[in-house]
């Protein structure tokens, strides 16, 4: 096997916690004089060897311990919690920081995409947004006019690409983006929660040319997402990061199912603050299981709910709130919009705050595990404004001893149909 292109031996990053310096002319000293003398810092937790807390005193540990090599040509998937450390791990990878203890070895140009649209410039038209944000990301002039025309048509903006952006559509602008960012042509690419732009077209094209830059061109991507079906589709390796430390590096399915399994907290709540960029966008999601209460555990026979807020800053057409039910393997159990039972919201949508509920009934889930993902999008043209997902919901019967018999049932879902049956005749009897 090729030497590895990317090489991460004993990474750690330490940050201070809302201070300069140590907050005392004593222990700033000793951290001073220590550093003089190329001792270690007796103020630092790296170098405790005690119960290492990732939190002691004015000291937090974003990352420990982490070692890891990626391979030329290889698409490697980081996945983790919010806090777990992943954007840390990006950032001294693209040099934005340096580690506090460790080293880190790139043989190849690294291009990062970690905002979609850095750069760009509202005045400026589409055609001078393309050269601009370019020559941020490291391309000569030369080569994005090589390219100029192939962007474009990735994009799917071709009538537009001498309009001022400030009047593209949300997806139009995230389209241009990431079309720029896609044809750099770096040994390392970093991409990190960008392949959730656009319409559900343009995800597909955009995971198409991610999994191209590998295939094709040799090329080696480090993909951090939480969207866990871009991660099993294109990424034959994952690592799983948790509080800063890597717990595991191997076969995407194999970390996946421990993610969702033994890692990912079951967390019943999401809340984010308002976002006045979005046309719509989620506020706060709340699972509703056992007895009605915010709970990602849910009896057999009561259901569960889905507790919907979500914030609509101007008008929208097209529209729609919708909830998914998955399995941990990403295979769809059922999906609901909001439209099923109001179709009047597909029209005119004015501005404000919402609450929705929907209700999922007992007795239609299957024993087991479920991942739930939900979401805001636009139908004409299709584009996703917002998503969240939430693994770990599971299905059990703990107020009933007849639970044995729904578990004998198979497939994802056990409805109870209705059977119509009627009584005809007596038995027939010997026709000979």
């Amino acid at each position: 096997m090729s030497a590895p292109i990317i090489e991460i031996r004993d990474v750690w990053k330490e940050y201070r916690l809302g201070l300069i310096g140590h907050g005392s002319i004593r222990r700033d000293f000793q951290s001073w004089f220590a550093r003089l003398r190329g001792r270690e810092d007796p103020n630092s937790p790296i170098f405790d060897d005690a119960d290492r807390d990732p939190v002691r005193g004015d000291r937090f540990l974003a990352l420990r311990e982490i070692s890891l090599d990626v391979h030329p040509g290889e698409m490697l998937g980081i996945i983790g919690r919010n806090g777990a450390g992943k954007s840390t791990l990006l950032k001294i990878l693209t040099r934005i920081t340096s580690p506090t203890r460790g080293e880190v070895r790139l043989r190849g140009r690294v291009v990062s995409l970690l905002e979609v649209g850095t750069g760009f410039h509202p005045d400026l038209t589409g055609r001078e947004n393309v050269f601009l944000n370019g020559t941020i990301l490291g391309m000569s002039k030369a080569e994005i006019r090589r390219k100029f025309d192939e962007i474009v048509e990735f994009a799917g903006i071709p009538k537009f690409i001498d309009t001022p952006v400030k009047r593209y559509s949300s997806g139009m602008y995230v389209r241009l983006a990431f079309a720029v960012a896609a044809h750099l042509e770096p040994e390392i690419l970093i991409v990190d929660e960008v392949l959730a732009v656009g319409d559900y077209d343009f995800q597909k094209k955009c995971m198409d040319k991610m999994s191209e830059v590998t295939t094709r061109s040799g090329r080696t991507v480090l993909l951090v997402s939480h969207n866990l079906g871009a991660i099993r589709r294109l990424c034959t390796r994952t690592a799983l990061l948790s509080h800063g430390q890597l717990l595991e590096v191997g076969d995407t399915p194999k970390v996946l199912n421990r993610y969702l399994t033994h890692v990912q907290k079951k967390e019943f709540e999401f809340a984010q603050p308002t976002n006045g960029d979005k046309p719509m966008h989620l506020r706060r999601v709340r699972v509703l299981g056992r007895d009605g209460l915010p709970s990602m555990e849910a009896e057999y026979r009561d259901g569960f709910s889905f507790e919907i807020e979500y914030e609509v800053n101007e008008e929208t057409k097209s529209a729609m709130v919708w909830a998914a039910v998955r399995t941990s393997d990403e295979t769809e159990v059922f999906f609901s919009a909001d439209y099923d039972t109001s179709p009047e919201l597909l029209g005119p949508r004015k501005p404000g705050y919402y609450r929705t509920v929907l209700k999922v009934p007992g007795k239609l889930l299957n024993h087991g595990t479920y991942y739930l993902v939900i979401g805001i999008s636009n139908l004409a043209p299709e584009v996703a404004y917002d998503r969240v997902e939430m693994p770990g919901l599971t299905v059990n019967d703990t107020k009933n001893d007849l639970s044995n018999e729904a578990a004998k049932r198979i497939g994802l879902v056990t409805p109870r149909l209705g059977w119509d049956i009627r009584y005809i005749s007596p038995p027939a009897g010997d026709l000979r």
